[in-house]
Parts: structure tokens; C-alpha cells; sequence
């Protein structure tokens, strides 16, 4: 009997129909057939190494193919594959490598001199998968096995007599908002359902076996466009979303985002869903088109979604401009959560956005784990198809997994919300960079959010910083575009004034360029230091 195994699940998908293009990025196009035949090369590459079942595989790369047919073998022989960020410096990296265990290492060649740096550091890590980038860096403290060497020659027959199950652990590494990495561990049949579209984003599967009707009669064929690293979640979420619904995923495979590039992709490939991070790719990718007038069809798309960071309504009008056939929608979820929620209109800024959410989502509070009233604000909490809790820190799985009086377990990542009168959730931000000014409690979203709609606001990152008064101050770092020379703050906090309530108003506006992460978030440690240092805090 199948099970829930990811890699089970796709060989299912292939046997049913392996003719049909699943895959492309970077120009290289993937059948059903010949993404299970680079699968298996991976996973038999891996046995001869004395790769086995639980075993956990590192894939260092940028956004290629070898990192979904990476990903699909280590699942196959029942191994974890482990997401490393490529932006690591070596101690960060030696972290995650010696945290999570592994035993092995696919990276991009052009990654051998920071794995030079840790190699003989990390117990157990004894195998070097290297794909060919067009560098020519030389190993000098490990045996590096050339991908052209190893895995292109190794053999294309699925590999027999592993044990898989429902039950094998997809592992997924955060940095989270503070602190070390962190692995959110899941089971792949939780994952699958949680976020990875369950075979059918609306109506999912109910047993493995019926995956296979994807593959000649889909329900909801999706072809998605992930413009995402495949390092983060959000990547390969939408990815798999695309690949196990019977579709076909389109991944964008630039090292560093281009909307112009991101428009050719649409024009040529034709996706029906397109997936961005915040204002950070949505503003770009607006003022492309609406730059370019007609030379890009972008009538394919259907869904334009965004998650991770919050639209501003500006932003949200000129995509609904720029691609006038798509519905703009938000979703907000977490690794520790998966996709939680979906909200399409925006209700301005003196609250948080609202989510459309089901039962397995709601808002406890954070002592009693007792559901909050209605306007009541309390923990975002998750139930069902949750994670397990963190790889090597019962401590925090402790503070993040709990168990209600009635047996139920919850996933809490941190985030304050409560529920309107009509079952919506109102999300309100992360405790972990909440803002406690004069004893009132301010989220950096909803100030970012008023920050940003000033027509001289090209991009805003809130946080709070040590104030003799108020124990905190609200400080905003702003970016200007490009045709704004400079920003009067009594004049940007009587514009916030008509959105946000005054005790949230940034009492220190600090111009200059704004860092996000390389997916497009808030990057709150870059802030706080920013802004320590521009006011000459310590």
C-alpha cells in the first residue's frame, strides 16, 4: 500500500502519466519521465556513498534544476534533504551543517571555498556532491565528486528495497527574525497537505493511490511561477504545489531578481500563478509592465499572490493595473505553519490585515491555550497538520509546540492576532519585534505599512530602539525613490496620522537604503543595528 512519502507520491504522478513537461528553469525543461530518471541518479549516487534511509543531505545551490532533482532523491531512498542558505558565511554554514547532522553535501562549485573552510569541523559529513557552475574552484579539504562524474553517469532505475512511509521527516532550516537557524521538523504527510497543495489545493487527495488522476485528469492543474530562492520554503512550497497538482512549475532561475526578466518568463511560459514577496518584487514588477506597455502578454496570469511581507495599497492598485486579468491576493503562513491564511482585499491600516482561515487555525491565549473572544487579541495558533517541533532543541519545540487541556496540540510561532465579529483573522505581527512604547505594544507591519503608502516612500522598515520616556521609540528607516531628493518626517508622521493611531507614529526617520532578506522580508537585525548606531545607541 502507498503512503504519503513525497517520493512515493511523485513516482505515483510519473507512472500515470510520465510524458507530460512538470518542470523548467533556467531553460532546462523536465517530463515526469526524465525528472524521475535525474531523481534516481541522485538517489543511487548517494547509496554508493553510504547514503541511507534518515540520513540528512545538505543542497547548497541557487535556484537550478539539480535542486529539485536533489531534493526528489534524497526522498526516494527515504534520506532528509537539508536546505542551505546560500548567502552563509562559514560559521553559519559549519552551524547548520553540524546542527542538522549531515553526511553529505550538495553544493554549486562556486560554494568549495567556504565548504573548505568547515569540512574537516563537521563529525559525520563525509560525501561532496559538486555541480558544475561555470567556476573553477579547486577542494582542498575534502574529495569533491564532480556531478558530471557521479550522478549524470550513475544509473536511471528507481532504487528498490527502501522502506518509506508517511511518517519520513522533511526538514526545513529558518532563520527566523533573532538567533541561530533553526530546523522545523514535519513528516511528508503533514507537509504535503500543510503546503504543498495536498494534490489538490482546494479539494485534496484522500489516499495516495489518487494522485495518479493528476497526472491524465487533473482537478486544479496549477502552473505556478516561483520567483522565490528554492533554499526557502515559500520556493519550493510553490514549486511542489505546481508538480504534485499535475502541473506544470516554472522556477525562476536568475541570481538576482530582474522584473524584466520575470515578465519575459511570463510572456514565453505562460504560468497561471505568480508568486512574490512583498513590495519588494510586486512594486518592481508593476512599474516594468506599466513601463513596457505592450510588449509582454501577461493575459495567462490568473492569480497574482503575494506572501511573507504585506502589499501597501499603493503597490496593490499599480499590480492591479499592471496585470489587470489577475486576482491579487495575500497569503500569510510561517515554516512552522505552513499556508495558513488568504485575505483579497485590503481594509486599510488602522488594524491588521484580515485572512480568511478554517477551522484548524485560531487565536488562543498564550497561558491558558483557551480560544480568545472575538476582538480579543491572543496567539495565532494551528492545529492538524502541524510539524513535530525543532531538530535538536526540545527547549523551543517546548515553547512553540504545546498541548491543550482537551489533548489538542498546537503549532504557536509568535504572531498576535484575534478574530473579527465575521471569522476573519486579524493579524497583527511578530512578538518577537513587537514594540512596547509607553506600555502600549506596536507591530512594525502596520507602521510599515503607513510608512510606505507616502507617495515619497519607495521602501520602510520599522523598529523599536531604547527610549529613557517611553522604554522603546518607533523608528522608521526609510528609502525614498528615486525621483524624491528628501523627506520632511513632520511631514511623513502627519500623512501616517490618517492611517495609524499617534503612539505608533516613528519618532526617528533614518534615510537611506533599506535591507531586506534575499527573499524580500524584513530584515529586523539589520535595523535595529542600523538604527542603534545612526542615533548612537548601544
Amino acid at each position: 500500500m502507498a503512503s504519503y512519502n513525497l517520493g512515493e507520491l511523485w513516482e505515483l504522478l510519473t507512472d500515470a502519466g510520465p510524458d507530460a513537461e512538470c518542470l523548467v528553469i533556467n531553460g532546462v525543461r523536465h517530463t515526469r519521465r526524465s525528472l524521475d530518471d535525474a531523481a534516481n541518479r541522485v538517489a543511487n549516487t548517494l547509496i554508493a556513498n553510504g547514503v541511507g534511509r534518515g540520513d540528512h543531505v545538505g543542497v547548497y545551490s541557487y535556484n537550478r534544476v539539480e535542486f529539485i532533482e536533489s531534493l526528489l532523491g534524497c526522498w526516494k531512498l527515504a534520506a532528509v534533504p537539508v536546505n542551505i542558505n546560500y548567502r552563509y558565511v562559514a560559521d553559519e554554514l559549519r552551524y547548520v551543517a553540524d546542527d542538522a547532522n549531515l553526511v553529505a553535501m550538495i553544493a554549486e562549485r562556486s560554494f568549495v571555498p567556504v565548504l573548505d573552510e568547515i569540512a574537516g569541523a563537521v563529525p559525520g559529513l563525509h560525501t561532496f556532491l559538486v555541480i558544475e557552475d561555470g567556476t573553477n574552484h579547486e577542494a582542498a579539504g575534502f574529495v569533491a565528486q564532480a556531478w558530471s562524474d557521479s550522478v549524470d553517469t550513475a544509473s536511471a532505475e528507481r532504487p528498490s528495497g527502501i522502506e518509506r512511509s508517511s511518517d519520513d521527516l522533511y526538514l526545513l532550516y529558518t532563520g527566523g527574525t533573532t538567533g541561530m537557524p533553526k530546523g522545523v521538523m514535519w513528516r511528508h504527510e503533514d507537509i504535503f497537505f500543510a503546503a504543498l497543495g495536498g494534490g489538490n489545493y482546494f479539494d485534496p487527495i484522500t489516499s495516495p493511490e489518487a494522485i495518479a488522476v493528476n497526472a491524465t485528469a487533473p482537478g486544479l492543474a496549477m502552473t505556478p511561477l516561483a520567483l522565490a530562492p528554492l533554499m526557502h520554503g515559500g520556493g519550493q512550497w510553490i514549486t511542489f504545489i505546481g508538480l504534485y497538482s499535475g502541473g506544470r512549475s516554472i522556477v525562476y532561475g536568475e541570481r538576482t531578481f530582474d522584473a524584466e526578466k520575470v515578465l519575459e518568463l511570463i510572456d514565453t511560459e505562460k504560468p497561471m500563478a505568480l508568486a512574490v514577496v512583498g513590495d519588494a518584487m510586486a512594486r518592481p514588477l508593476a512599474e516594468a509592465k506599466a513601463a513596457s506597455g505592450d510588449r509582454y502578454d501577461v493575459s495567462s496570469l490568473a492569480s497574482f499572490g503575494n506572501g511573507g511581507a504585506m502589499l501597501t495599497k499603493p503597490v496593490r492598485a499599480q499590480i492591479e493595473g499592471a496585470f489587470p486579468g489577475a486576482m491579487v491576493t495575500d497569503a500569510f503562513g510561517a515554516t512552522e505553519t505552513g499556508s495558513a491564511g488568504t485575505q483579497i482585499e485590503q481594509e486599510g491600516f488602522t488594524e491588521g490585515p484580515k485572512f480568511s482561515v478554517n477551522e484548524s487555525t485560531s487565536v488562543l491565549d498564550p497561558d491558558t491555550l483557551e480560544p480568545c473572544a472575538v476582538g480579543e487579541r491572543g496567539m495565532l495558533a494551528k492545529t492538524g497538520h502541524i510539524p513535530l517541533g525543532y531538530y535538536n532543541d526540545p527547549e523551543k519545540s517546548a515553547a512553540t509546540f504545546k498541548t491543550d487541556a482537551n489533548g489538542t496540540r498546537w503549532v504557536i510561532p509568535g504572531d498576535w492576532a484575534a478574530m473579527d465579529d465575521e471569522g476573519r483573522l486579524v493579524l497583527y505581527g511578530r512578538g518577537s519585534v513587537s514594540i512596547n512604547t509607553g506600555g502600549e505594544k506596536v507591530y512594525p507591519e502596520e507602521v510599515e505599512s503607513a510608512v510606505r503608502s507616502h507617495p515619497s516612500v519607495y521602501d520602510a522598515i520599522v523598529c523599536g530602539v531604547p527610549d529613557e520616556q517611553w522604554g522603546q521609540k518607533v523608528v522608521a528607516l526609510v528609502q525614498l525613490r528615486d525621483e524624491a531628493t528628501d523627506l520632511d518626517p513632520d511631514a511623513l508622521r502627519d500623512h501616517c496620522r490618517s492611517h495609524i493611531a499617534g503612539y505608533k507614529l516613528p519618532r526617528e526617520v533614518i534615510v537611506g537604503p533599506v535591507q531586506r532578506t534575499n527573499v524580500g522580508k524584513a530584515d529586523y537585525v539589520w535595523a535595529k543595528a542600523t538604527a542603534l548606531d545612526a542615533l548612537g545607541l548601544s
